[in-house]
């Protein structure tokens, strides 16, 4: 009897949870009227987990079921769509200001492995060697092969001091091999600058948070400083490894450089719920000679601004083909501090160009190193992924001396090649 009680109230909160999220997607919207065929299959859900609390060999939680059934619907879907437990969306909500507990890498799932999208600058994976597309075989010796991408998270994540050991397969290892990181609180400064030679700027994004326009705007202001309050000749702006990061800082990076008109469109299941962001000239814009260099591993809000700025024709892009990720993905709190994230979205270039699973392709390839070297990673795409959403054919397609250039980082020296020549190249 108390078992039966035990899956009529599960049944019923099943029910309730499922109700609220039709209300809270549909407001005072009507409920579709194809939508009944849902209860027929809440009944098949209800039978599965009767059998699990009647026959399963030990007693499970109602929560942990509830949570895996929600957390597998989520992942299902496509890459980015998860359910977030209550202590991983406080440290998601953390990660945003920049500053949260692991090792510094951006993961996703493809074929079964955990598979690095790039390791996040100056973090112990970035200093570790890590590399994109790099496969994480094993977890401290445990194997991660149809791993869910939050326990994988989870296992990485840890105390700060503690080592965690990840055994990595890449292209051009004949065996796997173990890098044992040191977990750290990961504070990552997201704008970085310095003053190049002959007075060109150069500013790093590392990753898109709260406060990246406001750190640009810094930027600009102290590179005039460095070079003796005379104008800058020209801005490299380093998107390189970029994994992106929040919408709003794509837009307001964009506008920095932009005088007028669309910077990013995006669209759900219905062309009405359009959405689009325009720039708008302001005091303090930069307005001199630009160069953007992008790469595999630079995605989502790095490809708005690379998208934006070339469709506007205001940047040259220069470096390898990027992610690919166009894809809008919107927290929605639930009501026991959980979330869902949600795919809800695709975004466009100005000129309408869906990057999902195509990515931005640079005004000017340049590989970043002229030799491959063998240990080199094979660079992870979004279109490599399982689930990940098609292309929308609908759409149109179209501790050196700071001052000197890196000798090996031949997409730098060839960015400041170009402001160098951008008279010749485009006009004054």
């Amino acid at each position: 009897m108390k078992i039966r009680y035990k899956i009529i109230v599960s049944i019923a909160l099943i029910f309730i949870f499922l109700l609220g999220f039709m209300i809270g997607a549909y407001g005072k919207k009507s409920v579709p009227a194809d939508s009944g065929e849902i209860y027929e299959y809440l009944k098949t859900f209800s039978d599965v987990i009767d059998l699990i609390k009647r026959n399963y060999v030990e007693d499970v939680k109602d929560k942990d079921i509830i949570y895996a059934a929600i957390k597998g619907m989520l992942e299902s879907l496509d890459p980015h769509s998860s359910f977030l437990t209550p202590d991983m969306y406080k440290d998601m909500q953390t990660e945003t200001k920049g500053e949260f507990g692991g090792i510094g890498i951006e993961i996703t799932i493809k074929d079964g492995f955990p598979t690095v999208i790039t390791p996040i600058e100056d973090t112990p994976a970035y200093k570790a060697g890590l590399k994109s597309g790099d496969n994480i075989i094993k977890i401290d010796g445990k194997i991660t092969k149809n791993m869910s991408l939050v326990d994988v998270v989870k296992m990485i994540r840890g105390q700060k001091g503690k080592p965690v050991t990840l055994t990595i397969m890449r292209e051009g290892f004949t065996a796997p091999k173990d890098f044992t990181i040191v977990r750290d609180i990961i504070v990552t400064k997201s704008v970085k600058f310095r003053l190049l030679e002959d007075g060109f700027g150069y500013i790093r994004i590392t990753q898109f948070q709260e406060k990246t326009s406001k750190d640009l705007d810094n930027a600009i202001i102290e590179l005039v400083k460095a070079n003796k309050d005379k104008s800058l000749k020209g801005i490299v702006l380093d998107l390189r490894n970029d994994p992106g990061g929040l919408l709003e800082q794509a837009v307001e990076v964009s506008d920095k450089f932009l005088k007028e008109g669309m910077i990013v469109y995006i669209e759900g299941r219905k062309k009405e719920d359009r959405m689009t962001f325009h720039a708008e000239k302001k005091k303090g814009d930069y307005e001199g000679p630009l160069v953007v260099l992008v790469n595999e591993g630079s995605a989502s809000a790095s490809e708005i601004v690379a998208g934006a700025l070339q469709d506007h024709k205001r940047a040259i892009i220069v470096g390898q083909k990027t992610f690919g990720k166009g894809s809008v993905q919107t927290i929605l709190p639930l009501g026991d501090g959980s979330a869902v994230k949600l795919t809800t979205a695709k975004y466009y270039t100005p000129k309408g160009r869906s990057i999902q699973a195509e990515g931005i392709t640079p005004d000017i390839i340049v590989d970043s190193n002229l030799v491959r070297v063998k240990e080199k990673g094979i660079p992870l795409k979004e279109k490599d992924l399982e689930r990940h959403l098609e292309v929308d054919k609908n759409q149109k397609i179209e501790e050196k001396d700071k001052t000197k250039i890196d000798d090996n980082d031949f997409q730098l020296s060839m960015a400041l090649q170009i402001l160098k020549s951008w008279e010749a190249l485009r006009g004054k």
